[in-house]
């Protein structure tokens, strides 16, 4: 697939972790990227006989991108572009409040 046609749509979501989130207050639709090290996240299927984790999934479904394949830069057109540590449904809530306090007056 062109590298244009990669940029323009949400592929692969599964493997990226990429997704979007629209505010239905304000309209504003957040990009979400999870971002890693590099570093394959261990994981795979847990054997309640030894608690050890087996099979490697991590490799492929990773669930996330590292700094270097984030679409979210201001070359493509990003703005306010902002990190947190876990879930990011408690930033986008904060920054979507702050907008419609902004809106209102």
């Amino acid at each position: 697939m062109r590298q244009d046609i990669l940029k323009r749509f949400l592929t692969n979501t599964d493997e990226t972790g990429r997704f979007l989130m629209k505010s239905r207050i304000t309209g504003i639709i957040y990009f979400v990227e999870p971002i890693y090290n590099g570093k394959t996240p261990k994981w795979g299927d847990l054997n309640p006989a030894t608690g050890q984790i087996e099979g490697n999934y991590g490799s492929k479904f990773t669930g996330a991108v590292t700094k270097k394949e984030s679409l979210i830069t201001e070359e493509n057109g990003f703005v306010n572009i902002g990190y947190c540590k876990g879930s990011p449904f408690g930033a986008i809530d904060q920054r979507d409040k702050a907008h419609q306090e902004r809106l209102k007056r």
